[in-house]
């Protein structure tokens, strides 16, 4: 069941329409909102939903287990017991093939060639999001920094709850479990501000992501060595437009979502693609995932109380995981470790910078009198425009590897890349726009859609909701035919 579908609006409609006639009943309301999760998941495979009941059984058992064990060694085992035991389900759907096809190959190069173990394993939608929500909910019960849920119905929502189920955003335990206790409320603004992040997202979605796709992305990408450099050129740099507006429009539209049910989740995306640095991107990029990886998996390495080797390490271990976490290909395994890579020159680069500039300072050498790459470092710095130029250019580029269905297809593009080749094909004007367009819009103030929603909530119901109506009616009119499954669904 997609977002911008007709079955997905009624089934909203009746969901929106119960929940909130239970609002004086919270139990009973919780029961009917994990029961209707079920139902959302079981659309696409019905014979998945004992695989989420067992993960929420695990994780909800393993809860009631560190309550009554005070014992510390006690805890730790059962805490890596939990982790190893979700871990291993996620191995299992996502990675089996993967590593079986290494093993394989190794076997082939020592000389001890046999047939692979052919077994097909179809991947559970949206395994990698509730997986690592049940481990944080584990590791945060273990740390001490929730109590257990004592309700399975609360812990089972928690991680089933269908707004965010498939593709995110990863919510902490933390965050959401308090919402669960309290009577929620609806007002006008909170119609307004959840509507708007729906349409905003279809808009991001049906529009900008699927015509960036059908348009140059696709087409470049299944046969890199048929267009010229700069088609290339700026089919890498439609890709990431068309992922951002793919990922943070199915995130925009999940917090509306449940927001229009009475539950915030915090954003998973701040304009990223204005960022002027590559650490400044990443901060804002699918925030929910890098934040989990710096509180579950970065700090536990030491994280930045360490000297810089172990932090570049570290650094480097997280990136790589975070590659691996989006696909069982070496593609997402190298793009990981490249964007470890930039981020630790990046770093290197501003403390040797800024040591040469105090020292240049203090010698009081005069701007134009010194080294050209200190000039251009301190003009970058000044100039925070030349640093995002040089960001969005280096994360388009080596999103290729994200992209590309193999390493073969890379080393294609990039060779096809550096021909330069002339001739413009597929860079029409309309993906110009829709590029320039999305990226103009990065530069908007962080707030815009929180400012606009109390404006919207003046209106009167009627006019609200006909202009909101009218805005998506917008949408679907100028979405191209069909619709295609977000791209993190795959994740």
């Amino acid at each position: 069941m997609l977002f911008p579908t007709a079955e997905f609006g009624i089934f909203f409609l009746l969901v929106f329409g119960i929940a909130w006639a239970l609002v004086d009943h919270l139990t009973l309301r919780k029961v009917f909102l994990l029961g209707v999760s079920y139902v959302f998941y079981g659309w696409w495979d019905w014979r998945f939903l004992a695989l989420l009941f067992a993960s929420s059984a695990i994780n909800y058992g393993v809860g009631l287990m560190l309550t009554a064990s005070p014992e510390a060694t006690r805890r730790r085992r059962i805490v890596i017991g939990a982790v190893a035991a979700n871990l291993a389900i996620l191995a299992f759907f996502k990675y089996f093939g993967f590593f079986t096809e290494q093993l394989g190959e190794m076997l082939a190069v020592v000389g001890f060639e046999r047939d692979a173990m052919l077994l097909e394993i179809i991947l559970p939608i949206g395994i990698s999001f509730f997986t690592f929500q049940g481990i944080s909910y584990v590791l945060d019960v273990s740390r001490g920094d929730i109590p257990p849920v004592r309700s399975p119905v609360d812990l089972f929502l928690y991680i089933s709850f269908f707004p965010q189920l498939v593709a995110g955003p990863i919510v902490r335990a933390a965050s959401f479990l308090p919402q669960l206790a309290a009577r929620p409320r609806l007002t006008l603004e909170t119609v307004a501000f959840g509507v708007l992040l729906i349409v905003v997202g279809l808009f991001k979605k049906v529009v900008v992501a699927s015509y960036l796709a059908t348009e140059i992305v696709d087409d470049v990408f299944a046969v890199p060595d048929a267009y010229s450099s700069i088609d290339l050129f700026f089919a890498a740099h439609a890709f990431i437009v068309q992922i951002y507006c793919d990922f943070s429009g199915y995130s925009d539209i999940a917090i509306g979502v449940a927001a229009l049910l009475g539950y915030r989740f915090a954003k998973n995306f701040d304009r990223p693609l204005a960022a002027a640095s590559l650490q400044a991107l990443w901060q804002r990029w699918h925030i929910s995932l890098t934040s989990w990886l710096r509180d579950y998996l970065y700090k536990p390495l030491r994280g930045s109380r360490a000297n810089a080797a172990v932090m570049n390490r570290n650094v480097l271990i997280v990136m790589t995981v975070a590659g691996f976490w989006h696909g069982a290909a070496w593609t997402f395994i190298i793009w990981g470790l490249l964007q470890g890579l930039l981020l630790i020159g990046e770093r290197a680069l501003k403390s040797e910078f800024r040591q040469q500039s105090a020292a240049a300072d203090a010698l009081a050498i005069p701007s134009a009198d010194r080294p050209w790459p200190l000039w251009l470092a301190e003009k970058i710095a000044a100039v925070p425009l030349l640093g995002w130029f040089v960001t969005i250019n280096m994360f388009a580029l080596t999103a290729v590897f994200f992209r590309a269905p193999d390493l073969e297809t890379v080393w294609t593009y990039y060779a096809s890349l550096l021909s330069l080749s002339g001739g413009v094909e597929l860079f029409t004007p309309w993906v110009a726009a829709l590029i320039a367009g999305s990226v103009a819009a990065q530069f908007l103030p962080a707030r815009t859609l929180e400012f606009t929603a109390p404006v919207l909530s003046r209106l009167r119901p009627v006019a609200l909701g006909g202009m909101l109506g009218g805005a998506i009616l917008l949408v679907e009119a100028a979405s191209p035919a069909g619709v295609a499954p977000f791209i993190y669904f795959q994740f």
